[in-house]
């Protein structure tokens, strides 16, 4: 039997032996997941008080691999785990979600792509423009250039579209922001999003901020009920300390879009934060014959076409229901097999697009 076992075990060692190895081979491979969190404190040479966005503060170890001389109190850094002690450190600090914001491919709009409007791209490029391009002149006449705008109008007059404009045309660094996406899960999170999106601006100065749909956190303040209301009420806030605080905002420009203005908070809208307030009106006759032309030049149009009769029609069409009326005019010549679009399609097609405005909104399935 001793016999027995002995041999059993000189077989069967060297393969326990062979698949312990695999096994710590495979934990290796799998590594142990790194918390990240932010250095607080620096108490001595190795030890410090860290924080991370979920939990409290701890007082921990920082290994002894880890580059002291770079470690600074706010940095981000890579915690253990389990005992949280610094195992490292994040170069790159910049939040990815502004890293996201920054528009890198210029959009295809320009302002020969807008109709009419005329006045507000003045504007707009009195306020935004040449206060990053020539900043002498404002000198020489001994104002401050405005900090920032903000477009408001009816859906689909074309304040996206002129923001689109102006990051084309610009050569200065351009953030796209929607408000939803400044609303957080955890406390604090959204203004420390706020923060590092002006820093951002400020380091890739001159740089333009536009968010748009600004009503998602610039509402009236009220009394909140829930902790959820309370975190986009203290968002709001971070923001008007961003627009007007203490520090200055030098090359950085701020374009708010929005068409609920009367929902915003009056201190987001007071000269000194906002200074230029842009109106965007449903589109005159002049105006409306503009965007037709704009829209209808790429198309192929039989010579029936009257596009006068929709430009002096009197219902009320914004610019982007006449884009949808060439659009849907369009895809009835398709849907014929036509290459050439007539005046019934269009005739048909506004008469589509007003419904839906109008009357065809579409109503629940229960009651």
């Amino acid at each position: 039997m001793e016999e027995e076992f002995v041999a059993n075990q000189e077989r069967l060692k060297p393969q326990e032996e062979k698949s312990e190895e695999d096994r710590s081979k495979v934990d290796d491979i799998r590594g142990s997941p790194m918390s990240v969190g932010n250095l607080e404190e620096m108490i001595d040479e190795n030890h410090a008080i860290v924080s991370s966005s979920i939990g409290p503060e701890y007082y921990v170890g920082i290994m002894s691999f880890v580059d002291k001389d770079q470690l600074e109190p706010g940095c981000a850094i890579l915690m253990h785990n389990k005992v949280l002690s610094v195992v490292g450190l994040l170069q790159d600090d910049v939040d990815p979600m502004v890293s996201v914001m920054k528009v890198e491919k210029a959009p295809l709009e320009s302002y020969a792509d807008i109709g009419g409007l005329d006045a507000q791209i003045q504007e707009i490029k009195e306020a935004v423009e040449l206060p990053l391009t020539h900043p002498e002149l404002y000198e020489d006449i001994g104002i401050k250039p405005p900090k920032g705008v903000i477009l408001y109008g009816e859906p689909g007059t074309g304040k996206t579209l002129l923001a689109k404009a102006v990051a084309n045309s610009t050569s200065a660094t351009f953030l796209r922001v929607v408000g939803s996406e400044l609303i957080q899960k955890y406390l604090g999170d959204g203004p420390k999003l706020v923060r590092e999106l002006f820093r951002v601006a400020d380091d890739l100065s001159p740089s333009i901020v536009f968010i748009d749909e600004i009503d998602a956190v610039g509402t009236k303040r009220y009394d909140a009920h829930s902790g959820g209301e309370r975190e986009i009420q203290r968002t709001m806030l971070e923001l008007l300390n961003q627009l007007d605080g203490f520090d200055s905002r030098g090359d950085v420009k701020v374009i708010l879009a929005t068409n609920k203005i009367e929902s915003l908070d009056p201190a987001l809208l007071r000269p000194g934060r906002i200074d230029r307030k842009i109106e965007f009106p449903l589109p005159d006759i002049k105006t409306r014959r503009r965007i037709f032309q704009i829209h209808t030049s790429r198309m192929t149009l039989s010579d029936d076409v009257n596009l006068e009769e929709f430009v002096m029609t009197k219902d009320e069409f914004s610019g982007a229901d006449i884009k949808a009326i060439c659009t849907e005019a369009g895809l009835l010549a398709l849907r014929e097999r036509r290459m050439k679009v007539t005046h019934p399609d269009f005739k048909k097609a506004k008469d589509k697009v007003m419904f839906k405005k109008k009357e065809g909104v579409p109503e629940g399935l229960y009651m």
